[in-house]
């Protein structure tokens, strides 16, 4: 016998499901606006009955009423090339869009690093068109954050400004990780190894985490009885490149250096390649610790030490954030700080 999923004629109403289900249209819609009120019971009977009558929201039609879009953006101020090969912004996105499965609200990714993409963000960046903005990637000049709160927009940082490390900083809504104590622990690690002339590879210092990590690092070096040596510093970007030329420069400058802590994986695996070039053995001459644990880190010769950041739960909570700003929610704080640890491999 052929059995055929049950529809109404013409499109399926928020009744129709209402009565397949046997609940009320309140619950029904609750459910199909992501409410987190409905019983888990009621919850399966409607998807359950949106799935037989094949109903589809129509968002036009919500959109009158709610005067919301039923979409979110992410803006990512990097190049496509960065975006869509460093592990980093696939474990945001990831957890980003795992969160909002939660809701009905869509996803919608931008790049803006040049003059005309950022033109085309900034113009598409309006109530009409998505009811709010997570920014990743930021640099503490730009005008982006103010410019979607002016425009009354809920936003959301990923990764705490460079400028809220600053006494009497403004507030943000963002979501981070602990940048400070993860360099901080991996330089002590380091120094309870034996280690003496521990160097740096630090990140862009207009953006919260290279500056933070940065500050790790001092804090380990002072707290060791140290003072912070200028010349055991170099200043990368985050990518490999930046990480093997910062290495080079730092063997030059110091070639007595005997560890580096890098402040991110690739970075680190620049390094790695130019401490190969030297001659220098990890970790017998330098060891290494990088800061990510991407898979990067794994497939290191030797395997990479480094700093874990739960980068899947930052993209979550960056987005659970922001749906709680739009639905206007009590939050008791602005922003969310996730744990680092230490991963143990060869390199250090």
């Amino acid at each position: 016998m052929t059995t055929q999923r049950t529809r109404s004629l013409g499109r399926p109403t928020l009744d129709a499901v209402a009565a397949r289900a046997g609940v009320g249209r309140g619950t029904v819609s609750r459910v199909v606006n992501g409410s987190p009120q409905v019983s888990p019971e009621a919850r399966a009977a409607v998807q359950q009955a949106i799935a037989e009558l094949g109903y589809v929201p129509n968002r036009a039609a919500r959109a009158l009423v709610t005067q919301r879009t039923d979409s979110v953006a992410l803006v990512v101020s990097e190049s496509g090339d960065r975006v869509f090969t460093e592990p980093f912004f696939a474990g945001i996105v990831r957890g980003v869009s795992s969160a909002l499965l939660e809701t009905p609200m869509q996803l919608w990714l931008a790049m803006a690093q040049s003059q005309i993409e950022r033109e085309r963000v900034e113009h598409h960046l309006t109530n009409q068109h998505v009811d709010g903005v997570l920014l990743l990637s930021l640099h503490d000049a730009d005008p982006l954050p103010t410019l979607l709160e002016e425009r009354g927009l809920p936003t959301v940082l990923g990764g705490r400004p460079a400028r809220m490390l600053h006494p009497n900083a403004q507030p943000a809504w963002f979501v981070d990780v602990d940048n400070v104590g993860g360099a901080r622990q991996a330089v002590e690690h380091l120094f309870a190894r034996g280690r003496r002339r521990i160097a740096t590879i630090a990140g862009t210092q207009d953006m919260g985490a290279g500056l933070a990590r940065l500050t790790g690092y001092q804090e380990a070096v002072r707290a060791a009885g140290g003072s912070v040596n200028p010349d055991l510093i170099a200043y990368g970007d985050f990518s490999e490149g930046s990480g093997t030329a910062c290495m080079r420069r730092l063997l030059e400058v110091c070639p007595d250096l005997d560890a580096v802590f890098v402040a991110s994986d690739l970075m680190a695996f620049g390094a790695l390649r130019a401490l190969r070039e030297a001659g220098r053995r990890v970790p017998e001459d330098v060891a290494v610790i990088g800061f990510d644990d991407a898979p990067i880190a794994r497939q290191a010769e030797p395997p990479l030490t480094t700093v874990f950041q739960p980068v899947e739960e930052m993209g979550r909570q960056m987005a659970r954030l922001l749906v709680s700003r739009i639905r206007g929610e009590e939050l008791p704080s602005p922003h969310v700080l996730l744990d680092t640890k230490l991963i143990h491999r060869a390199s250090a």
